[in-house]
């Protein structure tokens, strides 16, 4: 039986830090490796997974090389041994015979590297990412109607041709923009994997338009009777609403990442985290109303301030994001049951809260900056905002509670 581990071959100091990594096989008590071409700084190397780690700026594509050369050393393996003829030196033989087919039909087709690409971020637990190269994938291939597609075949009167179709279909201009965005994402990756060459790149050729998006925001009044309303308590559209209007206080956090809040954020009275999807850092002062519903929830989860996630969840995985966007369709079902019941005609969301918070402060007189600051966004021209001194949080902390006593 043959076995096999991808590694890091640390066995030798470097005096650059950078060591290869290896793909050891194991045969009969004897062991032999093959190095993939992939040099990375030992801190960057997961012993656990065995994968480059998430914050290496080219995780995604080295890790699928790293992948694809395991997997064509285990293909050629699995072969001499259904043959009765493996040994190292007959797979080093095989693999020489065979270098130059692997090199030339290294990930050729445009789908077989987004699989591969796809299959390796949902193992960095990236599952937004991947499902969103998924997606795109699916709709290009499925226009293409061709399997083996090649990189150079994608190009202007292609993507042109492509992009009308989906109009044809439907889409609206931000959906469109989408896709078109997670497809250019997957050929630039095959540009720095040396898969194609950047010269076929057609992307830059074709406008694809967004549209603001909808305002989503509800009336003060119309928040104000879905936080009042009578609900049963310990009722799932009860622990929704709950949901809803400490989102709210939290200046519109994202459900993702109230979801995923733990007591460790709570310091000194005050919310401290990074948002899942910028990384930025948001400090909030907690405010009584604040304080009552995460009071409630006290010790409901071993590991969440709130029981909306499982206490083992593993962010980023593939299992995570299907249950959080689970738990977004249910608490939209019981946002509109709490609207209805309190005669509320706007469809909620709960991207509502967010657009609520913002729409609230600017009904208050305050900045498009201050506001944008205090949501986590950039405002304007980003190398504008770099001379730009950051607004005192004390400053962002009254903008809250004024925004907040709409509820009083």
């Amino acid at each position: 039986m043959v076995y096999f581990k991808t590694v890091l071959d640390d066995r030798k100091v470097k005096s650059d830090n950078y060591y290869p990594i290896v793909i050891r096989i194991t045969f009969n008590r004897k062991v032999t490796t093959f190095t993939t071409g992939v040099r990375i700084q030992k801190e960057f190397w997961d012993d656990k997974l065995h994968q480059i780690k998430t914050d290496h700026p080219n995780c995604a594509v080295l890790n699928a090389n790293v992948l694809e050369f395991s997997l064509k050393i285990q293909k050629v393996s699995l072969l001499l041994e259904s043959e009765n003829n493996f040994s190292f030196e007959q797979l080093k033989e095989r693999l020489n015979n065979n270098v130059k087919t692997i090199k030339t039909t290294k990930v050729v087709y445009f789908n077989e590297f987004a699989q591969t690409l796809i299959n390796s971020t949902f193992e960095a637990n990236k599952a937004g990412t991947a499902m969103a190269y998924q997606v795109a994938t699916k709709r290009l291939m499925g226009f293409a109607n061709n399997p083996k597609l090649k990189f150079t075949d994608i190009d202007y009167l292609f993507l042109e041709s492509f992009r009308k179709q989906l109009v044809k279909d439907g889409l609206k201009p931000n959906a469109i923009s989408t896709y078109f965005r997670s497809c250019r994402a997957i050929y630039n990756k095959a540009i720095k994997a040396k898969l194609v060459n950047r010269s076929h790149y057609a992307f830059i050729d074709v406008t694809v338009k967004t549209e603001r998006t909808t305002k989503r925001a509800i009336t003060p009044s119309d928040l104000k009777k879905i936080s009042d309303v009578e609900l049963q308590m310990n009722t799932p559209i009860w622990h929704y609403r709950n949901y809803f209007i400490l989102s709210f206080t939290l200046r519109g956090i994202s459900f993702s990442d109230l979801a995923y809040l733990e007591p460790s954020n709570i310091i000194k009275g005050r919310l401290i985290y990074k948002r899942k999807k910028t990384g930025q850092e948001i400090n909030i002062k907690l405010l009584p109303l604040a304080l009552q519903i995460l009071g409630f929830y006290k010790g409901s989860n071993k590991r969440f301030l709130l029981p909306i996630m499982p206490h083992d969840a593993i962010e980023g995985t593939e299992q995570a994001r299907k249950l959080i966007m689970d738990r977004i369709k249910t608490m939209n079902k019981y946002l509109n049951k709490t609207a209805s019941k309190c005669k509320v005609e706007t469809n909620i969301t709960t991207y509502v809260v967010r657009h609520t918070w913002a729409t609230c402060a600017k009904r208050l007189g305050y900045s498009n900056e201050l506001i944008a600051e205090s949501l986590g966004h950039e405002y304007g021209n980003k190398i504008t905002n770099i001379y730009l001194d950051n607004f005192e949080q004390s400053v962002i902390d009254e903008v809250n509670e004024r925004v907040i006593n709409v509820l009083k």
